[in-house]
């Protein structure tokens, strides 16, 4: 996963995992072995995704922006539910 810190993940029925990484900014599609599929990227950090909708290929990312934990009850809130296309539905639960 080359410099990818991988946070929440789901699972598509292709059998890849679409995982959050706050620090990059991204959500990441990658197959077994960890070869990357698709990514999308945020202007913020993402937290966790999960694959849903009325055809299970809309996938929904929770992100926020990230200053650290001495950040969190001060700072204004920016968490965000983001939403794209993807190619494959979701497969089973997390």
């Amino acid at each position: 996963l080359g410099n990818g810190f991988p946070d929440g993940f789901c699972l598509d029925a292709e059998g890849a995992v679409w995982y959050a990484d706050v620090p990059n900014r991204h959500c990441v599609r990658v197959r077994e072995g960890g070869a990357m599929l698709d990514s999308v990227d945020a202007d913020r950090g993402c937290f966790a995704c999960m694959l849903g909708g009325a055809d299970g290929k809309t996938l929904f990312i929770v992100a926020a922006e990230w200053r650290g934990f001495e950040h969190m009850i001060s700072d204004a809130r920016t968490g965000q539910v983001l939403s794209i296309e993807a190619s494959a539905p979701g497969a089973g639960w997390p």
